[in-house]
């Protein structure tokens, strides 16, 4: 079971959200698991990916020492290496990716380097079936989330769960992603900006970026 699951949205918009995990399982083949976990990161982080995590940190970190005058124009690149090193303990590590080409392309890798660890991809369905399927490997199970019941309408709108339901943990805040969006509409941030700030909330890596900036440029442009 993974929280990547609660993913909310259509089959067709996670085109660009790929999230590759591993996981030793206790007593059966966690022996040295934390330097296999960093080389499947490591691996990773070839490819290039959007966002990275070790189930503690992601590649975007909050801070303690900020003030609200440089929140803004701090850096936001991602700290990939900090998260490699940052792995201490056996536990899930995963990494996310824009495009199918790149999943794949570490998936191959991954294969390849047989680090004996469970490896779990994230994504549509269909998405996973091919990803396996070019990668010379047959599907062995699928997991599905039901959805989401609200029968006294509690629930914000599908803007602000696509935004906010890619920290599965529910650690971005239906709020704050609705202040992004507000704030990106009315030009008061920008996407990267707004994104930066939505991901540094996800403590565990697996938010994307790139979809979330897609999903605030489609709310901007329906706006004007």
């Amino acid at each position: 079971m993974t929280n990547t699951l609660h993913r909310y949205g259509k089959a067709a918009g996670f085109e660009d959200d790929y999230i590759l995990f591993a996981i030793p399982c206790k007593g059966k083949n966690d022996e040295e698991a934390v330097k296999r976990l960093k080389e499947f990161l490591e691996i990773c982080a070839r490819h290039h990916p959007v966002n990275m995590g070790n189930s503690t940190s992601g590649a975007y970190r909050p801070s303690q020492e900020l003030h609200p005058t440089i929140h803004w124009s701090r850096n936001t690149k991602a700290d990939y290496n900090g998260v490699i090193a940052a792995v201490e303990k056996i536990g899930t590590v995963a990494a996310v990716f824009s495009t199918r080409k790149k999943a794949e392309e570490c998936l191959a890798d991954l294969i390849e380097a047989d680090l004996g660890l469970s490896i779990n991809m994230s994504t549509s369905v269909e998405g996973a079936h091919r990803a396996a399927e070019n990668c010379g490997i047959h599907r062995h199970s699928v997991e599905y989330s039901l959805g989401f019941l609200d029968p006294h309408d509690h629930l914000p709108n599908s803007q602000v769960l696509e935004l906010s339901t890619m920290c599965g943990h529910g650690m971005v805040s239906f709020n704050l992603a609705r202040k992004m969006l507000d704030m990106v509409r009315e030009g008061r941030r920008t996407t990267d900006q707004a994104v930066a700030t939505l991901a540094r909330f996800c403590p565990c890596g697996v938010y994307n970026p790139e979809r979330a900036k897609r999903l605030l440029e489609e709310s901007r442009k329906r706006q004007a």
